[in-house]
């Protein structure tokens, strides 16, 4: 079973947000402790767990400040994958894991080549309205 894993980050003020639930998968490369989410591409290092789990809450938080300045998040969304609801209020659906697998090639090499931990963490991200 998945652990449930908990990441912060402060990419919008003042905003709508709504919960999402994302998959990570924690791994080791060479010395470094890799947090990687395949569902949206992104990842994070460092030479411990939790380095690399602050790691990556700081690229999440700049994904979710550019996609969000630029108006790019739904597309780059459904780009990777995510189901948008009609409401764009209610939170987004990542791509299964099997989904992610087909399209993903760097989830893939990692699934097939390396041991890892898969984790589970709720965000708030901007919501796409």
């Amino acid at each position: 079973m998945a652990k449930s894993q908990t990441v912060h980050g402060q990419w919008i003020s003042g905003k709508s947000r709504i919960k999402c639930n994302l998959p990570l998968i924690i791994f080791k490369e060479n010395d470094n402790i890799i947090t990687y989410c395949p569902a949206l591409d992104l990842s994070g290092y460092g030479s411990t767990e939790d380095e690399a789990k602050k790691s990556f809450e700081t690229t999440l938080t700049e994904y979710f400040r550019y996609t969000v300045n630029k108006k790019t998040l739904a597309e780059d969304l459904k780009k990777h994958g995510w189901t948008i609801r009609k409401s764009l209020k209610k939170e987004p659906i990542p791509p299964t894991m099997e989904n992610l697998l087909q399209r993903n090639e760097d989830f893939n090499r990692i699934f097939n080549n390396h041991d890892f931990q898969k984790r589970s963490t709720t965000v708030e991200m901007p919501a796409l309205v």
